[in-house]
């Protein structure tokens, strides 16, 4: 029996012999006392709800803890820590996350509708930019065309006015050789004039002479 509470005394120093950084948590669902000193009277310092996170600063055999909050240092029972938060304290504090993150998925949420929203729209725009696209191909080709058919236009324009340019020059050649048989066929026509006037002249000279002799 001596024993077996050596056992239970040596097992309860192990669990509550603990650094002075660790944390514990008041259990109690009440407000329970931080006392100054290792005895129950009129020597309660602040009380404090359950659940609240204290700094352990050292544990003894008779069943008190040294804890610190802020900056209040004192003593409480030990039966009254945990070495984890109340399940009523993770519970507010899984409540608390799960609002917390039911806030984030509404606000998620709300932002993905957005996103899908602005998708097509974007979609939409990138449908009429397609459809504009395809118009704007088929102009660029529609003007390609027209600017190969404006460039044979000016190619066959080109040899036109060469062929006209050829057309005037032979026109005028023929004009000057025209000008020239005009001008050759008047000198002609001058001389044989001038040759038909001279023999009149001599046949008007010869004939008179040739009738006063036969008259003699």
């Amino acid at each position: 029996m001596k024993k077996l509470n050596i056992l239970t005394i040596a097992l309860i120093i192990f669990t509550f012999k603990v650094s002075a950084e660790s944390f514990v948590y008041i259990t109690d669902e009440l407000d329970l006392p931080i006392r100054s000193d290792k005895n129950f009277g009129n020597n309660i310092i602040r009380l404090l709800p359950s659940g609240t996170e204290l700094s352990l600063l050292k544990s003894t055999e008779d069943g008190w803890a040294q804890i610190q909050f802020d900056d209040t240092i004192g003593w409480i029972k030990t039966f009254y820590l945990s070495s984890n938060p109340s399940a009523r304290e993770e519970l507010k504090k899984l409540t608390r996350e799960y609002n917390s993150k039911s806030l984030l998925i509404s606000k998620l949420n709300d932002e993905k509708e957005e996103l899908e929203k602005k998708l097509i729209t974007l979609n939409n725009d990138n449908t009429d930019l397609i459809v504009q696209s395809s118009k704007s191909q088929a102009e660029k080709e529609h003007i390609e065309q027209i600017y190969q058919d404006a460039l044979k236009l000016e190619h066959k324009n080109e040899k036109l006015i060469q062929e006209n340019l050829q057309l005037k020059t032979e026109l005028q050649l023929a004009e000057n050789n025209n000008q020239i048989q005009n001008d050759t066929s008047s000198r002609n026509w001058f001389i044989v004039g001038a040759i038909v006037l001279f023999f009149g002249m001599v046949i008007g000279l010869i004939v008179p002479n040739l009738l006063k002799r036969r008259r003699f």
